[in-house]
């Protein structure tokens, strides 16, 4: 028998509700009579201004900034730099955004976030399991810097879900802005785990207030990619289906203006075919859902300046813009609304990126990090072993090489150790891993953990799953369509047969413990050939243990087998970590010992190198 929902009031969460009752399982409804709205008293009735006069309004937008607080890179241990001249960080966005409300006006602009914030560089690590902000009590750099510049809202990216809910709940707890994410529920219900939408009042000087609606979408993928974190206290709704709930609402309420803030891209597109909601549906959003004038989208870390939508109930115009990632660009939107009839409406719409290179960091928000910020380059820093050579990933997208063969000794060796003594301890162990960085290396001598960091650039932990000899077959003919279809007398050009289908370097998964060619030559599905296992020819019913990582074992890639098979092992071992505390341990690193070339490409059968 289906469970029945809560019912919804057509009205908005009032700023008065906090965001610990909506966690606490409250509807709309059930919010909006503990705090008796709406009020007796009312405000007095600002001037009415007439009919057909116009005032523009700008919104700011960042998205996937990442952890990127200063202009730093901590993997290369100097200023961020890239070929594109681009900068990072919010303390270049802080000037940015301080150039936009001096000049438009402080009283007609708003800034929101879409998503990702506190994850991805070691800062962000750091402030999450070194010296995490729920055990010190210390304020996250982010949420330092974002209170600072005064964004109005931030929307939740899946990225956020990385480190835990209590982690999440006590980084939004130090957030000044409200924090939104209306289709992440509590699970098996449509009630909101955290707060669905804000309206903001912008009082222009000589006009009565406009209100600006500000719905807050995040990703379906995270039931996945953070299944650990999330199974059982939480699912993802669909955007589209979650703003037609809730757009209506906001326009109930009053909003002259409604934008949405989306961690999701605009492609239409999933990573995980039709196991979830869309992943990138922000344009779909606006094309299916009336009264939505602008969105705000992030997920993707593209640049896209500015996109028109139709909406194909209203006929109405849409306005979306992508800012950059990593705080290289700010969404800049300009609506221009008439009142007409005692309302506002919008009746022109543009929005452009602004590249933040064209500032300087703000000082202040450099200082306000400054102490965190140094504590973290001084633990990137810290020496953890030796390397008897340099080690470069640059050719491990099409080589076997032997800085990806350290991830794969030290999965192996936390697997095998972990299993002795179980009834999988007879299975051979094999590993799964795959080139994230092609400028990751390990220099000859000294190898600090900025080096290992920028090897293994993502927060995974490691698991064991059981694979027979075929579904392994299977899944590394699904990992070859990351090659181009290349003829057997074509040019030797590596560099351009990767990446076929738009398939990044961390979709191309290499073992190791098993040899194999990878015979591009051949069309897709008929690409692995030679598999063996210890000189012999490795048999369909075979049995393997596999060290994977989790975001592959929860299906992130869409590769098959991994996400129903038997899991063996699952400790939540941080695999950064592992790494390090292997290389500590050992002291030394020395290719010699473990670098085994198990897999190569060839044309016809030919080996390429």
């Amino acid at each position: 028998m289906q469970k029945p929902q809560p019912r919804w009031c057509s009205c908005r969460v009032p700023e008065e509700i906090g965001r610990r009752q909506v966690l606490g399982g409250l509807t709309a409804a059930g919010a909006l009579a503990l705090a008796g709205w709406p009020g007796s008293a009312s405000a007095a009735t600002p001037p009415r201004p007439a009919d057909g006069e116009s005032v523009t309004i700008t919104v700011m937008g960042t998205s996937d900034i990442h952890s990127h607080a200063v202009d730093w890179d901590y993997y290369k241990d100097a200023e961020y730099s890239d070929r594109d001249g681009n900068v990072v960080g919010l303390a270049r966005v802080s000037s940015l955004v301080n150039e936009v409300r001096a000049s438009r006006g402080r009283d007609r602009t708003l800034l929101f976030d879409a998503g990702d914030t506190i994850q991805g560089t070691p800062l962000g690590f750091y402030y999450a399991t070194v010296e995490p902000i729920t055990e010190t009590g210390r304020t996250h750099p982010i949420a330092l810097q974002m209170n600072a510049i005064g964004y109005d809202a931030v929307a939740l990216g899946n990225h956020e879900f990385n480190y835990g809910i209590p982690f999440l709940d006590e980084w939004i707890s130090q957030m000044d802005a409200p924090v939104l994410a209306a289709n992440a529920v509590h699970t098996g219900t449509r009630r909101p785990a955290y707060r669905p939408y804000i309206i903001k009042r912008l009082h222009v000087r000589g006009h009565p207030p406009i209100r600006v609606g500000l719905l807050g979408l995040t990703n379906p993928g995270i039931a996945i990619w953070d299944k650990a974190n999330v199974s059982g206290k939480l699912d993802f709704l669909d955007l589209v289906e979650t703003a037609r709930r809730w757009v209506p609402v906001i326009r109930a309420q009053g909003a002259d203006v409604v934008i949405v803030s989306a961690h999701s891209g605009d492609s239409g597109t999933s990573s995980y075919g039709d196991a979830l909601p869309v992943e990138n549906a922000s344009a779909l959003v606006a094309e299916q859902v009336p009264g939505i004038d602008a969105v705000l989208f992030g997920h993707a870390h593209l640049e896209i300046p500015e996109r028109f939508v139709t909406n194909e109930v209203t006929g109405q115009t849409v306005v979306m813009s992508e800012p950059k990632c990593w705080g290289e660009r700010l969404s800049v939107f300009d609506l221009t609304l008439r009142h007409e009839r005692g309302r506002w409406k919008v009746t022109g719409r543009s929005a452009t990126t602004v590249n933040t290179n064209t500032v300087q960091e703000d000082p202040e928000l450099v200082t306000l990090v400054k102490k965190q910020h140094d504590a973290v380059v001084a633990y990137v820093n810290k020496e953890v072993a030796t390397s008897t050579e340099e080690m470069s990933a640059a050719e491990s997208c099409w080589k076997d090489t032997a800085i990806l063969d350290y991830i794969h000794l030290v999965q192996t060796a936390e697997v095998k150790d972990a299993l002795a003594g179980t009834e999988h301890a007879s299975l051979p162990v094999v590993s799964i891993a795959a080139p994230f960085s092609r400028a990751a290396t390990f220099p000859a001598g000294k190898v600090t953990i900025r080096d290992i960091a920028g090897l293994y650039i993502y927060d995974n932990t490691l698991l064991a799953c059981v694979l027979t000899g075929s579904q392994i077959k299977d899944y590394l003919e699904y990992s070859a369509r990351y090659f181009k279809q290349t003829a057997a007398n074509a040019p030797v050009d590596p560099a351009a047969w990767t990446n076929a289908n738009n398939r990044p370097d961390y979709n191309y998964d290499q073992f190791s413990g098993v040899a194999y060619d990878v015979d591009i030559a051949q069309p897709d599905d008929s690409r692995i050939t030679g598999m063996t296992y210890d000189g012999a020819p490795v048999t369909p019913d075979q049995r393997f243990v596999v060290a994977v990582n989790n975001y592959r074992q929860s299906g992130g890639g869409g590769f098959p087998h991994i996400t129903t098979a038997e899991v063996v092992y699952n400790a939540q071992v941080a695999i950064r970590e592992a790494i390090v505390e292997y290389a500590s341990a050992a002291g030394a690193i020395d290719p010699a010992t473990f670098h085994v070339e198990n897999w190569r490409l060839t044309r016809d059968g030919t080996p390429v190198f």
